[in-house]
């Protein structure tokens, strides 16, 4: 089965950093897009926010609220992507997944979306 562990998120002042890493079982991790959304208070499945993206040829978008303080990286030899979040503020807290679009061994054929089970940060003014 196809999993995506995030871990890596606490309560942290702001100003302060954290790191979130995502370990992928399952999925073809090199022909994978992987990418960091978060979903704010109150905010519904469907509006989570893109805040990084890495695709399996290694380019990289930042949503515009974090460009500059979060550095998004990938392992494809240990099958995790890592988020650093420095200089946070209070509207980064959210909770935060892992996604992962491409084919898995179970569908190699296929692309798909799967997503962790999420990782909450907190940051407090």
């Amino acid at each position: 089965q196809v999993q995506l562990v995030e871990s890596g998120g606490g309560l942290v002042q702001a100003g302060g950093s954290l790191r979130l890493s995502c370990a992928a079982s399952g999925i073809m991790f090199s022909k994978n897009d992987m990418g960091w959304y978060r979903q704010g208070p109150g905010m519904q499945r469907e509006q989570r926010e893109l805040v990084a993206l890495i695709t399996d040829g290694g380019d990289i978008n930042y949503g515009d609220s974090v460009t500059g303080r979060f550095t998004i990286s990938r392992d494809n030899t240990q099958n995790t992507v890592t988020l650093q979040m420095n200089n946070l503020k209070p509207e980064d807290t959210a909770v935060y997944f892992c996604n992962a679009r491409g084919p898995s061994y179970y569908s190699p054929t296929t692309y798909r979306d799967y997503w962790g089970q999420g990782t909450q940060v907190t940051v407090s003014s």
